[in-house]
């Protein structure tokens, strides 16, 4: 299927390795051209430069997002490079441990910067660019919002407040033809998840008890799938699709994650 996403500027954020990279390498083999923006110039010069060896296109910024002012240079950036934006992709986060017992006010305020606040600048500033390309904005969320976790409530109410301003920006950008939409991941395997396994006292036994509770194919959801979905929200064929919380995740938040895989010989 053509997903009709060629020529199309696309900002993703927090887009130089994991989810984002992978979002990124999908948006680029389609024929658009995705602007890399993270805070290290070197990973996102890293990942142009492997994309443009494909014959594929990409562009990049260097922004440090809980900067409120990063997110209205990056919009000029782009506009000064291509003059126009038709897609935003937020994604930029970490999840960041500030929990109930273990954070604080100062800790709690840092990470909804780091997780939701750059949501609703980089929107703004994007605004009048997708007011003008009538396009869209697909936000990733986590499955934390609907599930919770246990000491991360700073990323829980992060992720709270992203699905709640999908809905809410469906709404409200309606009369201009702008679509909004969410992709929850629930089990994905990053280099953060890596190292959030790695940081465990038993790391393979936890990594076996998580993909045995994940229920389609008892596997991890693969970076690649999310940027499928993505993609296919950015594109004009998911053009009656607004307001939508789309959860790639193996069925993990919504099925029965006590029931047992299929045997072979009931397949």
């Amino acid at each position: 299927m053509d997903l009709q996403l060629k020529d199309k500027i696309i900002i993703v954020t927090g887009a130089a390795k994991g989810i984002g990279q992978g979002i990124v390498r999908v948006l680029a083999a389609e024929g658009a051209i995705p602007v890399i923006v993270g805070r290290n110039e070197a990973d996102n010069l890293k990942l142009v430069a492997e994309i443009s060896a494909l014959g594929q296109r990409a562009f990049q910024l260097a922004a440090e997002l809980t900067d409120p002012a990063a997110a209205g240079k990056t919009i000029e950036a782009v506009i000064a490079a291509y003059g126009r934006i038709d897609g935003l992709v937020n994604n930029a986060g970490v999840n960041d441990n500030v929990g109930l017992e273990s954070g604080n006010y100062t800790t709690f305020m840092e990470s909804l910067h780091k997780n939701v606040v750059h949501y609703y600048l980089m929107a703004q500033a994007a605004l009048p660019a997708l007011k003008a390309s009538k396009g869209t904005i697909v936000n990733i969320g986590s499955k934390v919002a609907d599930t919770g976790q246990g000491g991360t409530s700073a990323y829980a109410a992060s992720n709270g407040a992203r699905n709640a301003l999908t809905r809410e920006w469906a709404v409200e950008l309606l009369p201009y033809g702008i679509r909004v939409n969410a992709v929850i991941v629930a089990e994905c395997y990053t280099p953060l998840y890596q190292s959030w396994i790695k940081s465990l006292p038993n790391p393979e036994e936890k990594m076996a008890a998580i993909i045995d509770k994940i229920p389609f194919g008892n596997r991890m959801t693969t970076a690649e799938e999310i940027a499928n979905a993505v993609a296919f929200l950015l594109s004009a064929r998911s053009s009656h699709t607004t307001g939508q919380l789309v959860y790639i995740d193996g069925g993990y938040v919504h099925l029965d994650r006590a029931i047992n895989p299929l045997s072979e010989n009931d397949k």
